[in-house]
Formats: C-alpha cells, sequence, structure tokens
C-alpha cells in the first residue's frame, strides 16, 4: 500500500504527464503494470514514450491486456537506439504472468524469452525454433508462422484463428523494433470459460497449471480471497485439492467450506471451480443458483446413482426429464453397466478415469465422457458426475476402427485368393489335359466337362474376394452403358421374374466410360438381384442413366467427388427399404439384411470394390417402406474416335494354336501348377526348363551356352520374387521376353512392369490355351 500511495502522489505532483482521468484511474487499477510501463518508458528515453505507456495503462485497466501489450510493444519497438537485450528484458517482465504462453523470437524463428505459461506448458524452448515448439500444438507451424511473420513485417501485428486436435487457438504476432518478434498462443475455449469469459459466472474459479501457479482468477474469487493470489496454498487452507470434497478457504473475512469441482484443460492445467457447500457455510456473495449457471455439465448423484441435481449444461446434453432417474436408465456403458461403476466409484475405486457412456436416446447417437467424483457434504456421501461431450470422438473412432477392419479382411480376402487361385489352376489346367485325350463320344467327357466347370465358378467366386479386396485384375475398355444394359436385358428379366417390371430409361446423349464389362454386369446383377429380394409383393425396378457435369465437389458418405463430367446410373426399387442403423453397414464383408440362408454377404462389398477400383464411386439412400435407391458415378471417357473393342470369346471356345518352337523357362514355386504349366507348353512343342525358385533359374541361366526365348515366372515367390530375378537375368540376357503370371491382381506388379520391357501378365487361373497362346504371343 505504501508503494500505491506514492505512485498517485507522483501522479498528483506530476499532473501534466497524466492529462485525463482515464490515466489517473488507471494507477489505481492496476499500479504495479503502471510502474514497469512507466519504468520501461524511461529507458526508452522519450516523452513519447511516456504518452505512449500511459495509453497502454488505460487499455489494460480497460481490460484490453492484449491491446495494451500491442501499445507497449510498439513504444519500445520505436526506440531504435535501445540495446536488443534491454528490450527482451523489459517484455519478459511485462509477459511473465500472462496467462496465454507467450515467446519472442528473432527474424530467424529461434526463441529468445518466454513466459511461465509457456514454460509450464512447453517447457525450456529458449534456443530451438518456435515451429519446433508449436508442432504439438498444430500441424505444419513453420508454414504459419511463416506466413503471420510476414503481416506483421509489413503491418505491425497480425493474427491468425487455428483448429487443432484440443480445440481453436489464437496465434498473434506484434513486431518488436526491426528484428525481433512477440507471440501469444491463446486458447479459444479457455477464453470463453477459464478466460476472460468467466468473469461474467456468478461461481468463484481459477485456472491453474501442474506446479500450483494461479493462471487466472474471475471475479467472484478475487472477492472472496481479497486480492489476485499467485499459488493455489493462498487460496486452499488443506492442501491438496481433492475434486469432490469440501476444502477450507482462505477467504478475506475468514475460512469458508467450500465444495471443490475440477476439470481438467488443456496444456495440463486444471480448472477449480467453488460450489457452495449444501447446508453448511454459503460462499461470501455465492450466488445460491451457481451450481445451475455454471459453464460446465454436471450432476450429483445419489450413493445409488440416482440423479438429484442436474444444471442447465448437462440438461442441454442429456434432455430436462433426466432427473429423478437412475444414471443408468439415462446413459448405458460400452463394457461393463453403469450401476457397477456407480458402486466401485461409491467404495472408492473408478474415479481416476473417466468412462465414455452412450446416451439412450432414439433419434440420435450420443456419447458422452463421464468422470465420477466422491463428495461429502455434510457427513452424506455422494457423487459428483461431470459430463461432456464425446460423439465426434467416437464417430472419429469408428471410422478408424471399421478402415482397420475392412483393410484386414482385404488382406484376408487377398491371400486367400490367391491361394485358391494356385489350386484352380491346377485343378482346370489338368482338366483340360484330361479333355485333350478324349471326345464327346467319350463316357468321361461330360464328367470332366462338369468338373472344368464348376471349376470356372469357383474361379468367380474368388474373383468376388478379390474385387472386394480391389485386387481383382480389371480389363478396362470404352463401353457405352446403353449398349451393356441391352445386352443384360433378357438375363435381367429372367432373374427379376414375374412380379417384379424392370424399366429403363437413358440418357439419349449418354457419354462411355471406361470399365471392365464383365464386372460391371456383375455389379448390375447384384443390385438388382437385392432390389428383387426387397419387393416379395412384386414391384417395378428403374435403371436410368444420364450425363451430369458437378461443378462444385459433391461430398457425402465420407467421400468427395470431384469436379467433371459423369455417367451416373440409378437402380431405384419400391422395396421395404433399410434402416438407418444398417445404412452405414450395407458394403461390408458377410453383412447382410436378408434371412439366414437367403444370401452371402458379399454382393454389395464386391459391387463396391469394383466400382471404386474402375475410379467410380457408389451411394445408397433408402427409405423404410418407400424404397432403396442406389446412384453409381463413373468418370466420363474423354478419348475421341475410340476403338471398338474386340468380342469377347464366348466361355469354352478354345483357340486353336498351332504347334510353337522356342524354349521356355518356367519358374513357378507350386508343383501343380508347374506340372501343368510345363506339360501343356510341351504338348504345343516347345522346349521347357523348370525351376523351383528363382535362386535355381539364376543358376540355370549362368551357362552362356543356353538359349532362352521366354521367361514364364510367377510374381510371388519365397526369396526372390518374379521382378526381382527377372531383372538381374535381363542384364545378361536383354532381348529376352516376360510372362508374369500371379494368383494376386496386375496392379501389385504395374510399377514394376513399367521397368521390365516386353512383359506381359497373365493372370491366374489360366487354362491350357490361354498359357499356350500368351506364350507364343511373346515368341512370334
Amino acid at each position: 500500500m505504501r508503494g500505491n500511495r506514492s505512485q498517485r502522489s507522483f501522479a498528483v505532483s506530476h499532473p501534466a504527464l497524466y492529462p485525463d482521468p482515464v490515466s489517473r484511474a488507471a494507477l489505481s487499477v492496476a499500479p504495479r503494470a503502471v510502474m514497469l510501463l512507466f519504468a520501461a518508458a524511461l529507458c526508452a528515453g522519450a516523452a513519447i514514450a511516456v504518452e505512449g505507456t500511459l495509453g497502454a495503462v488505460a487499455l489494460l485497466s480497460a481490460g484490453g491486456g492484449l491491446a495494451a501489450l500491442a501499445l507497449f510493444t510498439g513504444v519500445l519497438g520505436a526506440r531504435a537506439k535501445v540495446e536488443r537485450g534491454g528490450i527482451n528484458t523489459h517484455i519478459a517482465s511485462f509477459i511473465e504472468h500472462d496467462a496465454s504462453p507467450s515467446f519472442t523470437t528473432d527474424a530467424a524463428g529461434e526463441v529468445e524469452t518466454q513466459n511461465r505459461a509457456a514454460l509450464d506448458r512447453f517447457g525450456t524452448r529458449k534456443g530451438q525454433t518456435l515451429a519446433r515448439a508449436l508442432r504439438e500444438v498444430f500441424a505444419d507451424p513453420a508454414a504459419v508462422l511463416y506466413r503471420l511473420q510476414n503481416r506483421a513485417e509489413a503491418a505491425g501485428a497480425a493474427r491468425e484463428d487455428l483448429v487443432t486436435r484440443r480445440g481453436h487457438v489464437r496465434l498473434s504476432v506484434h513486431r518488436v523494433g526491426e528484428t525481433a518478434f512477440l507471440w501469444r498462443l491463446e486458447d479459444m475455449a479457455e477464453r470463453a470459460i477459464g478466460g476472460r469469459g468467466a468473469e461474467t459466472i456468478s461461481i468463484p474459479m481459477l485456472t491453474a497449471s501442474r506446479t500450483g501457479t494461479v493462471l487466472f482468477m474471475n471475479e467472484a474469487l478475487r472477492r472472496l480471497v481479497g486480492e489476485r493470489v499467485k499459488t493455489v496454498d493462498r487460496i486452499f487452507a488443506d492442501l491438496p485439492v481433492r475434486p469432490g470434497e469440501e476444502h477450507q478457504i482462505l477467504g478475506a473475512e475468514g475460512p469458508v467450506r467450500a465444495l471443490v469441482s475440477e476439470v481438467e484443460g488443456p496444456g495440463g492445467r486444471r480448472e477449480i471451480y467453488l460450489l457452495p457447500a449444501t447446508g453448511r457455510d454459503m460462499l461470501p456473495g455465492a450466488d445460491p443458483t451457481a451450481f445451475e449457471t455454471l459453464p460446465v455439465a454436471l450432476l450429483r448423484l445419489t450413493p445409488d446413482g440416482t440423479i438429484a441435481e442436474i444444471n442447465r449444461a448437462a440438461r442441454a446434453l442429456i434432455g430436462d426429464t433426466a432427473a429423478g432417474l437412475p444414471l443408468g436408465t439415462v446413459l448405458e456403458g460400452l463394457g461393463r453397466p453403469v450401476s457397477e461403476w456407480i458402486g466401485d466409484a461409491m467404495a472408492g475405486r473408478g474415479t481416476d478415469r473417466p468412462e465414455v457412456l452412450h446416451l439412450r436416446h432414439e433419434e440420435r447417437e450420443v456419447f458422452l465422457q463421464v468422470t465420477l467424483t466422491r463428495t461429502t457434504e455434510g457427513g452424506r456421501p455422494g457423487l459428483i458426475a461431470t459430463l461432456s461431450d464425446a460423439t465426434q470422438f467416437k464417430t472419429l473412432e469408428a471410422q478408424f476402427v471399421q478402415s482397420q477392419k475392412m483393410q484386414a479382411i482385404g488382406q484376408l480376402a487377398g491371400g486367400v485368393a490367391h491361394d485358391f487361385n494356385n489350386l484352380l489352376t491346377a485343378i482346370s489346367g489338368h482338366c483340360d489335359l484330361l479333355l485333350l485325350r478324349h471326345d464327346k463320344s467319350d463316357g468321361d467327357y461330360a464328367d470332366l466337362v462338369q468338373i472344368n466347370q464348376n471349376a470356372n465358378r469357383a474361379a468367380s467366386l474368388v474373383g468376388q474376394l478379390l474385387a472386394f479386396s480391389r485386387k481383382q485384375t480389371l480389363k478396362p475398355q470404352p463401353i457405352d452403358l446403353r449398349d451393356t444394359l441391352a445386352d443384360l436385358t433378357h438375363l435381367l428379366n429372367r432373374l427379376v421374374g414375374e412380379k417384379v417390371r424392370l424399366t429403363f430409361a437413358h440418357d439419349p446423349d449418354l457419354c462411355p466410360i471406361r470399365a471392365d464389362k464383365r464386372q460391371l454386369e456383375q455389379v448390375i446383377m447384384n443390385l438388382v438381384v437385392n432390389a428383387r429380394d426387397a419387393m416379395r409383393e412384386g414391384g417395378e425396378i428403374r435403371i436410368e442413366t444420364e450425363t451430369v457435369t458437378l461443378r462444385e465437389p459433391l461430398c457425402r458418405d465420407r467421400a468427395t467427388v470431384a469436379p467433371g463430367r459423369y455417367v451416373v446410373v440409378r437402380v431405384v426399387d419400391e422395396g421395404t427399404g433399410i434402416a438407418p442403423d444398417k445404412l452405414p453397414k450395407i458394403f461390408e464383408p458377410f453383412f447382410t439384411t436378408k434371412r439366414q440362408g437367403e444370401g452371402t454377404g458379399l454382393g454389395l462389398s464386391t459391387a463396391y470394390g469394383i466400382v471404386k477400383q474402375t475410379g467410380g464411386f457408389i451411394f445408397c439412400d433408402s427409405v423404410v417402406g418407400q424404397g432403396t435407391t442406389f446412384t453409381l458415378y463413373f468418370p466420363v471417357h474423354e478419348v475421341q474416335d475410340a476403338v471398338a473393342p474386340a468380342p469377347a470369346q464366348p466361355a469354352g471356345a478354345r483357340k486353336s494354336v498351332p504347334a510353337g518352337d522356342g524354349v521356355v523357362l518356367l519358374v513357378e514355386d507350386e508343383a501343380p501348377v508347374r506340372a501343368f504349366a510345363s506339360r501343356a507348353l510341351r504338348l504345343r512343342g516347345y522346349t521347357v526348363i523348370e525351376a523351383e525358385n528363382a535362386e535355381e533359374a539364376l543358376h540355370t541361366l549362368e551357362d552362356d551356352s543356353l538359349n532362352v526365348d521366354v521367361f514364364v515366372t510367377d510374381v510371388i515367390m519365397p526369396g526372390l520374387d518374379g521382378p526381382t530375378w527377372v531383372k538381374e537375368a535381363l542384364k545378361t540376357r536383354p532381348n529376352t521376353r516376360v510372362v508374369f503370371v500371379s494368383g494376386y491382381s496386375e496392379e501389385s506388379l504395374t510399377e514394376t512392369r513399367e521397368r521390365i520391357p516386353n512383359s506381359v501378365f497373365l493372370p491366374k487361373p489360366f487354362s491350357l490355351s490361354e498359357l499356350t497362346a500368351t506364350v507364343q504371343g511373346q515368341i512370334h
């Protein structure tokens, strides 16, 4: 108080320096800040600096701390002859007790000073770059800092609001002198609750660091304590602070009791609220409705878990009708029952970590993170529940788990398909060899044909697994959907039956697309069959096509369709529809809404994989009781004068391949496949050298007198894979042709094949004629 009186006396004796009542009033509000600013002004040694300092004081007294700081730094920066170290010293003193982390840096971004809040949150960063310190706050800080510093160099100051994992923050910068910058990181959530926004809360609250430093006190707490204090031990007589229990507060008019509630804030800060102790001494000046107006969602629970009291913020989360109900009827646990958790909390267990609970709500999915704290009020035990909305977190978690699950199933499907393709290659290949020795009059011929047909059906099923995992080999070609659907009409009419009408509506100016015709037909058939099954009493299925142009990105179902021209296909039915809770799962493998035994759950997942691998998009809209619409987007094929594709060879047709000559090095680790391929090539007149693995093949090629025309090799093998050993062999035999075979898709080979000349790909399972025709094509 002695210092305050001397400051006021100085103001009275020097009225020229304090020309207005605002400046003089500011001295009584913030005398310590005034002296600091005034001392800094005297160091600057200019009358204008004194005026600038008084202006900053006036702003400070009006609550404009950041504006005052900006004016103060401008005053210091105006004095060009003041040494850099002196400026940093004054700034460090001024920002030391700022509740927001603040730094000073040089022009290169190296941290020179930081205040106490920055030390608590980031640790010592002196000598490091500010970008390195801010990496834990938001992504790519270097770009943001560079942008703001350039603006500050031009305008003197700049600021930007940023979105981080923990919420919104505001980063501001002020230029200090010619080569220094002052940075301030302000948490907008804290600004709303734990910052200046908390001044309007009638209940006492404070924000403290891990070390017990008081970063903020609102007006209600300052009135209670009688002054602004720096440490928590100046407020609580009985440390440590125990949330949910009554504590003795060192009030200005004597000790009082208060119930403590604590909320964990960002950066390890704690927001501590002092609630009136029920039935005990009320906090002086406290509002009896403070619990109701507290901006933290709180519930008072009885020992058996019944909601005894609920404040306004909590009602906004769980509704107005929750009071008087057991918590377990309002919220349900994701792992264990809520009642069991409440019992553990009353026994002193399970209060150290929050639980995520699901709100029993019929219209929307709501998840809440709930923390239970034991309380004792008037000798009676109870619980305080602190609630926060965790819906967005759980949604992101569900999306992550779903993507991980789909990736795992895709890898499994690809691996299973690879092994099956090896088996099917051996089965269908040896069947082809047997068919060469039997004619149609032979009694075994029909049995062999049945084996061959069923092997082809199995290969089609494996293709669905690869389609789901997007690893099947596609043979894209320009196609007109109107022609494709016209070819399918007869088959689709047979599929839908007599009760269902199938109608088409085509855009007369429909553009071509580039896709695998066979795979696209499978997609349409899957969608039509699902539509038929949804209309047991009959109805109409409409297939519509049109060309659309998207001027802006189309965002829906976590997918974004880029602007451009697309051919849109819609399959519309009048069936039972799909429930909203099942709609997000329909593209998952083995998920089906049909009764047991009526569906495999692979149809839509296969269609999804084919469409995505083609470069398109598929969406579903459904209303229960009204019907379902599947909408497919395919990019328009823009190539002009596209050559019409050659007609597909009918299934089962065999090419007549003349006897060939040449030397083939066959490298295959699967013995049955190697045996079939070797016999098939020898039957066509080729000389075949067999190798079980890549190492054996390279050893064989060490004989310089051996001439080899074609390498036929598996892609995936133990030890060296196909592309690796082939590249090694081509160093000494650069003109040798290559045929890669694999049960995986051609995509796994695309990048490597571009660097291997004269190579082609033959997917498994392949027939005798396909193998010999491919080898002949490479040789001739």
